[in-house]
Protein backbone atom coordinates (compact mmCIF):
# COMPACT_ATOMS: atom_id res chain seq x y z
CA UNK A 1 0.00 0.00 0.00
CA UNK A 2 0.88 3.49 -1.29
CA UNK A 3 1.19 5.72 1.94
CA UNK A 4 0.56 9.37 0.99
CA UNK A 5 0.56 12.36 2.96
CA UNK A 6 0.07 16.17 1.31
CA UNK A 7 1.06 19.27 2.79
CA UNK A 8 -2.35 21.37 3.60
CA UNK A 9 -0.68 24.72 3.36
CA UNK A 10 -2.65 28.08 3.90
CA UNK A 11 -5.87 26.43 3.14
CA UNK A 12 -5.98 24.34 6.16
CA UNK A 13 -4.89 27.13 8.28
CA UNK A 14 -8.01 28.43 7.33
CA UNK A 15 -9.93 25.24 8.50
CA UNK A 16 -8.09 24.72 11.93
CA UNK A 17 -10.63 24.34 14.87
CA UNK A 18 -13.33 25.38 12.47
CA UNK A 19 -15.72 22.49 11.71
CA UNK A 20 -17.50 22.64 8.00
CA UNK A 21 -21.32 23.30 8.59
CA UNK A 22 -22.38 20.60 7.11
CA UNK A 23 -20.13 17.81 8.65
CA UNK A 24 -22.30 15.10 8.79
CA UNK A 25 -25.33 14.47 6.53
CA UNK A 26 -27.21 11.35 5.36
CA UNK A 27 -26.79 9.44 1.76
CA UNK A 28 -27.74 6.14 -0.25
CA UNK A 29 -25.74 4.00 -2.14
CA UNK A 30 -27.27 0.81 -3.61
CA UNK A 31 -30.78 1.40 -1.70
CA UNK A 32 -29.18 1.24 1.67
CA UNK A 33 -29.15 4.23 3.87
CA UNK A 34 -26.07 5.46 5.42
CA UNK A 35 -25.02 8.80 7.79
CA UNK A 36 -21.71 10.31 6.72
CA UNK A 37 -19.40 12.59 8.29
CA UNK A 38 -16.65 14.30 6.57
CA UNK A 39 -13.71 15.96 8.13
CA UNK A 40 -10.78 17.93 6.52
CA UNK A 41 -7.13 17.35 7.93
CA UNK A 42 -6.20 20.54 10.73
CA UNK A 43 -10.09 20.50 11.58
CA UNK A 44 -9.56 18.88 14.93
CA UNK A 45 -10.18 15.10 14.71
CA UNK A 46 -8.64 12.97 17.53
CA UNK A 47 -9.16 9.16 18.91
CA UNK A 48 -10.77 8.73 22.93
CA UNK A 49 -10.12 6.11 25.04
CA UNK A 50 -9.22 7.26 28.59
CA UNK A 51 -11.15 10.14 30.40
CA UNK A 52 -9.30 13.17 32.26
CA UNK A 53 -10.13 10.80 35.84
CA UNK A 54 -8.23 8.25 33.73
CA UNK A 55 -11.13 5.85 33.46
CA UNK A 56 -12.44 4.38 30.24
CA UNK A 57 -14.30 7.31 28.39
CA UNK A 58 -17.24 4.62 27.54
CA UNK A 59 -20.22 6.99 26.20
CA UNK A 60 -20.79 9.75 23.96
CA UNK A 61 -22.51 11.67 26.96
CA UNK A 62 -18.95 11.54 29.17
CA UNK A 63 -16.97 12.41 26.10
CA UNK A 64 -19.33 15.26 25.46
CA UNK A 65 -19.34 16.61 28.90
CA UNK A 66 -14.96 16.38 29.00
CA UNK A 67 -14.94 18.28 25.81
CA UNK A 68 -17.02 21.30 26.77
CA UNK A 69 -15.53 21.41 30.09
CA UNK A 70 -12.54 22.32 28.34
CA UNK A 71 -14.49 25.19 26.53
CA UNK A 72 -14.85 23.33 23.17
CA UNK A 73 -18.08 21.30 21.44
CA UNK A 74 -17.95 17.99 19.97
CA UNK A 75 -19.32 18.20 16.36
CA UNK A 76 -19.41 14.37 15.61
CA UNK A 77 -18.04 11.21 17.62
CA UNK A 78 -18.30 7.31 16.54
CA UNK A 79 -16.77 4.21 17.96
CA UNK A 80 -13.69 3.33 15.97
CA UNK A 81 -12.13 -0.01 16.77
CA UNK A 82 -12.42 -3.14 18.31
CA UNK A 83 -12.11 -3.95 22.22
CA UNK A 84 -11.75 -6.53 24.84
CA UNK A 85 -14.52 -6.42 27.91
CA UNK A 86 -12.60 -4.20 30.17
CA UNK A 87 -13.05 -1.74 26.71
CA UNK A 88 -8.71 -2.02 26.30
CA UNK A 89 -8.44 -1.57 22.44
CA UNK A 90 -7.59 -5.15 20.37
CA UNK A 91 -4.81 -3.70 18.22
CA UNK A 92 -2.83 -0.42 17.82
CA UNK A 93 -4.63 2.28 19.85
CA UNK A 94 -2.17 5.65 20.30
CA UNK A 95 -3.62 8.81 22.10
CA UNK A 96 -2.18 12.09 22.02
CA UNK A 97 1.21 10.84 20.88
CA UNK A 98 1.01 8.13 23.40
CA UNK A 99 1.05 4.54 22.37
CA UNK A 100 -1.64 2.80 24.27
CA UNK A 101 -1.78 -0.65 22.97
CA UNK A 102 0.52 -2.03 20.49
CA UNK A 103 0.63 -3.60 16.71
CA UNK A 104 -1.27 -7.08 16.36
CA UNK A 105 -0.21 -8.39 12.92
CA UNK A 106 -1.11 -12.09 13.18
CA UNK A 107 -3.72 -13.34 11.90
CA UNK A 108 -6.71 -14.49 14.56
CA UNK A 109 -10.23 -15.24 14.74
CA UNK A 110 -13.03 -12.84 13.95
CA UNK A 111 -13.48 -9.79 12.20
CA UNK A 112 -10.10 -8.64 13.60
CA UNK A 113 -7.93 -11.19 12.83
CA UNK A 114 -9.40 -10.99 8.99
CA UNK A 115 -6.48 -9.91 7.16
CA UNK A 116 -5.53 -7.81 5.71
CA UNK A 117 -6.83 -5.25 9.07
CA UNK A 118 -5.28 -2.16 9.16
CA UNK A 119 -4.71 1.39 10.89
CA UNK A 120 -6.12 4.54 10.96
CA UNK A 121 -3.92 7.63 11.46
CA UNK A 122 -4.08 10.91 12.58
CA UNK A 123 -0.80 12.62 11.64
CA UNK A 124 0.32 16.14 11.79
CA UNK A 125 -0.19 16.37 7.88
CA UNK A 126 -3.44 14.47 7.03
CA UNK A 127 -4.34 11.38 7.68
CA UNK A 128 -3.58 7.86 6.37
CA UNK A 129 -5.59 3.97 6.37
CA UNK A 130 -2.76 1.61 6.37
CA UNK A 131 -2.50 -2.19 6.01
CA UNK A 132 -0.89 -3.39 9.20
CA UNK A 133 1.75 -5.05 8.39
CA UNK A 134 2.93 -2.41 6.08
CA UNK A 135 1.94 0.11 9.14
CA UNK A 136 4.55 -2.23 11.66
CA UNK A 137 7.43 -2.67 8.91
CA UNK A 138 7.37 1.61 8.70
CA UNK A 139 5.15 3.03 10.85
CA UNK A 140 4.76 6.82 10.43
CA UNK A 141 4.13 9.65 12.94
CA UNK A 142 0.85 9.31 14.26
CA UNK A 143 -0.77 11.78 16.94
CA UNK A 144 -3.57 9.41 17.36
CA UNK A 145 -4.12 5.83 15.83
CA UNK A 146 -6.23 3.10 16.04
CA UNK A 147 -5.93 -0.75 14.66
CA UNK A 148 -9.09 -2.36 13.65
CA UNK A 149 -10.29 -4.89 10.91
CA UNK A 150 -10.56 -6.47 8.19
CA UNK A 151 -9.69 -3.62 5.69
CA UNK A 152 -13.07 -2.74 3.76
CA UNK A 153 -10.83 -1.06 0.34
CA UNK A 154 -7.51 -1.84 -0.20
CA UNK A 155 -5.48 0.63 -3.09
CA UNK A 156 -9.20 0.78 -5.10
CA UNK A 157 -9.85 -2.68 -4.19
CA UNK A 158 -12.37 -4.68 -2.02
CA UNK A 159 -11.26 -7.00 0.28
CA UNK A 160 -10.96 -10.57 -1.05
CA UNK A 161 -12.72 -12.56 1.80
CA UNK A 162 -15.81 -10.41 0.98
CA UNK A 163 -18.57 -11.97 -1.03
CA UNK A 164 -21.44 -10.18 -2.82
CA UNK A 165 -23.96 -12.96 -1.76
CA UNK A 166 -23.15 -13.15 2.05
CA UNK A 167 -26.18 -13.36 4.35
CA UNK A 168 -24.09 -12.07 7.42
CA UNK A 169 -25.71 -8.27 7.86
CA UNK A 170 -24.84 -6.23 10.99
CA UNK A 171 -25.57 -2.43 11.34
CA UNK A 172 -21.57 -1.38 10.82
CA UNK A 173 -19.58 1.12 10.59
CA UNK A 174 -16.12 2.66 9.22
CA UNK A 175 -13.67 5.22 7.40
CA UNK A 176 -12.35 5.88 4.42
CA UNK A 177 -9.69 8.35 3.43
CA UNK A 178 -9.16 10.52 0.28
CA UNK A 179 -6.25 10.15 -2.10
CA UNK A 180 -4.47 12.89 -0.76
CA UNK A 181 -5.06 11.99 2.70
CA UNK A 182 -6.57 15.42 3.12
CA UNK A 183 -10.22 14.02 3.91
CA UNK A 184 -11.57 11.53 5.94
CA UNK A 185 -15.30 10.11 5.52
CA UNK A 186 -16.78 8.30 8.71
CA UNK A 187 -19.66 6.20 7.74
CA UNK A 188 -22.49 4.17 9.64
CA UNK A 189 -25.23 2.37 7.90
CA UNK A 190 -29.13 2.96 9.11
CA UNK A 191 -29.82 -1.21 8.63
CA UNK A 192 -27.97 -4.18 8.58
CA UNK A 193 -25.33 -4.28 5.54
CA UNK A 194 -22.95 -6.83 4.29
CA UNK A 195 -19.07 -6.30 4.34
CA UNK A 196 -19.62 -6.69 0.40
CA UNK A 197 -22.17 -3.53 0.37
CA UNK A 198 -20.27 -1.32 2.78
CA UNK A 199 -17.15 -1.27 1.35
CA UNK A 200 -18.69 -0.78 -2.32
CA UNK A 201 -19.96 2.09 -0.17
CA UNK A 202 -16.58 4.18 0.16
CA UNK A 203 -15.01 2.51 -3.12
CA UNK A 204 -17.99 3.33 -5.69
CA UNK A 205 -20.23 5.48 -3.41
CA UNK A 206 -17.76 8.15 -1.77
CA UNK A 207 -14.65 7.33 -4.39
CA UNK A 208 -12.62 6.70 -1.47
CA UNK A 209 -9.97 4.08 -2.41
CA UNK A 210 -8.85 2.67 1.08
CA UNK A 211 -11.43 2.44 3.89
CA UNK A 212 -11.29 0.26 7.46
CA UNK A 213 -13.93 -1.39 9.28
CA UNK A 214 -14.47 -0.47 12.27
CA UNK A 215 -17.03 -2.45 13.78
CA UNK A 216 -20.43 -3.95 13.65
CA UNK A 217 -23.06 -4.21 15.74
CA UNK A 218 -22.14 -2.59 18.09
CA UNK A 219 -21.97 0.34 16.00
CA UNK A 220 -23.17 4.77 17.21
CA UNK A 221 -23.09 7.68 16.22
CA UNK A 222 -23.20 10.81 17.84
CA UNK A 223 -24.11 13.56 15.63
CA UNK A 224 -26.77 16.16 16.81
CA UNK A 225 -26.52 18.03 13.21
CA UNK A 226 -28.29 15.38 11.96
CA UNK A 227 -30.26 14.28 14.98
CA UNK A 228 -28.29 11.07 16.35
CA UNK A 229 -27.06 10.45 20.19
CA UNK A 230 -27.43 6.80 19.80
CA UNK A 231 -27.22 4.52 23.18
CA UNK A 232 -25.90 1.53 24.07
CA UNK A 233 -23.54 -0.28 26.51
CA UNK A 234 -20.17 1.35 27.36
CA UNK A 235 -17.46 1.38 24.05
CA UNK A 236 -13.71 1.22 24.08
CA UNK A 237 -12.28 3.93 21.47
CA UNK A 238 -14.08 6.33 20.21
CA UNK A 239 -13.18 9.20 16.94
CA UNK A 240 -14.74 12.61 17.47
CA UNK A 241 -14.16 16.10 15.95
CA UNK A 242 -13.59 19.08 18.26
CA UNK A 243 -13.64 23.00 18.00
CA UNK A 244 -13.66 25.70 19.94
CA UNK A 245 -16.76 26.20 22.02
CA UNK A 246 -19.23 28.51 20.57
Amino acid sequence: MIRIWAKAGLALLALAGAAQADTCRMTDHDGQSYAICEVAAGEGLQLFLTGTDGRPMGTFDRLRDQVEAGGERLVFAMNAGMYHPDRAPVGLFVENGREVATIVTREGPGNFGLLPNGVFCIGEDGFAVEESRAFAIAPPDCAYATQSGPMLVIDDALHPRFLPDSDSRYIRNGVGISTDGQRAVFAISDAPVTFHEFARLFRDGLGLPNALYFDGKVSRLYAPEIGRDDIGFPMGPMVGLVVPGR
